[in-house]
C-alpha cells in the first residue's frame, strides 16, 4: 500500500446582510488547520439571533479543538456531538442571563475534513453534523449533491407525503425549524460520514442563499469555481441578491485540492 494522500485545504467565506434584513443574524468560522468548517444562522429579538449564532461558531470550534486534543480515542462523531451540544448550552446559559435574549437559537451546519482510516477506498473523510435548515452541498465531477436534509417543518410533510416540493417553496411556514442550537436542553444533532474525494468542493450556506438560488444556479456557480474560491462566494451571493436578497446570505466553500 502506498503512502498517505496528504490533505490540502481551500477555502472561502463570505456572509453578506442581504437587501431586506436591517442586521446579520448570520454567522460563519473555519478552523483550516483542524479541517473543520462551521456556518449558523440565529434566530431571535431584536440583536438575540446574531448572539445566538456568533456565540454558537465561537463554542463549537474552540470545544471540538479541545476535546479533540484531551479526547485521543474519542471518535469524530462524539467530538462534533460534544462540540455541538457545548454550543447548545452556552446559549442557553446566555439567554437566561437577558431577558432580551430570551429564546434565542441557531441553525448550525459544519463539515470536518480529515484524511481516511488505513485501507479505505478513498483517502479522505467527509464528516458532517448539522441542526436546522442551514445546508451542505457537494460537487463531485461537476455533479452537485445536497449532503443533509432540512430540520423543517415542511421538509418533514414532504418526506410524510403530505406536501410536494413545490407547495413546501412556497408555504407561508417554509422557515419554521424543528431543531436548533439553543431552543431546548437535550438536542439531537444529525451526523453523517461520507467518503471524500481529491477535487471535492463542498458548500455550507445559509437559507437566505437557496432562498432566491435554485439547486440548478448552485451548480452553475460551483461548477466555474477557479482557483478564487472567494469570487464564487460574492457571485452566489451578488446574484441572490439581485433575485430578491430577502434574508442575509451566508457561503463557506471548502475544497480539496488535487
Amino acid at each position: 500500500m502506498g503512502p498517505r494522500t496528504e490533505l490540502k485545504l481551500e477555502h472561502a467565506m463570505l456572509s453578506d446582510v442581504g437587501r431586506v434584513r436591517k442586521g446579520n443574524e448570520d454567522a460563519c468560522g473555519a478552523d483550516a488547520k483542524a479541517g473543520l468548517f462551521v456556518v449558523c444562522d440565529g434566530m431571535g429579538g431584536a440583536a438575540a439571533g446574531e448572539v445566538a449564532s456568533h456565540l454558537a461558531v465561537e463554542t463549537f470550534l474552540k470545544e471540538f479543538i479541545a476535546r479533540k486534543a484531551s479526547k485521543r480515542r474519542a471518535s469524530p462523531a462524539q467530538l462534533l456531538d460534544e462540540a455541538v451540544a457545548s454550543a447548545n448550552k452556552a446559549i442557553l446559559a446566555k439567554a437566561r442571563s437577558s431577558r432580551e435574549l430570551r429564546g434565542m437559537g441557531t441553525t448550525l451546519v459544519s463539515i470536518l475534513l480529515q484524511p481516511g482510516e488505513e485501507g479505505h477506498e478513498t483517502p479522505f473523510e467527509a464528516w458532517i453534523a448539522h441542526a436546522g435548515d442551514s445546508r451542505c452541498y457537494r460537487l463531485r465531477d461537476g455533479k452537485l449533491q445536497r449532503m443533509t436534509e432540512d430540520h423543517s417543518l415542511v421538509e418533514e410533510q414532504v418526506r410524510a407525503g403530505l406536501m410536494t416540493a413545490e407547495e413546501a417553496e412556497f408555504s407561508p411556514v417554509r422557515n419554521v425549524i424543528t431543531r436548533a442550537v439553543g431552543s431546548h436542553p437535550e438536542l439531537e444533532t444529525e451526523i453523517r460520514c461520507e467518503d471524500a474525494l481529491p477535487g471535492d468542493l463542498y458548500l455550507l450556506c445559509s437559507d437566505g442563499l437557496i432562498r432566491d438560488l435554485s439547486d440548478n444556479d448552485l451548480a452553475r456557480h460551483l461548477r466555474a469555481a477557479g482557483s478564487d474560491l472567494e469570487l464564487v462566494c460574492r457571485s452566489m451571493i451578488g446574484e441572490a441578491n439581485v433575485m430578491g436578497g430577502g434574508d442575509n446570505i451566508t457561503c463557506l466553500l471548502v475544497r480539496i485540492a488535487l
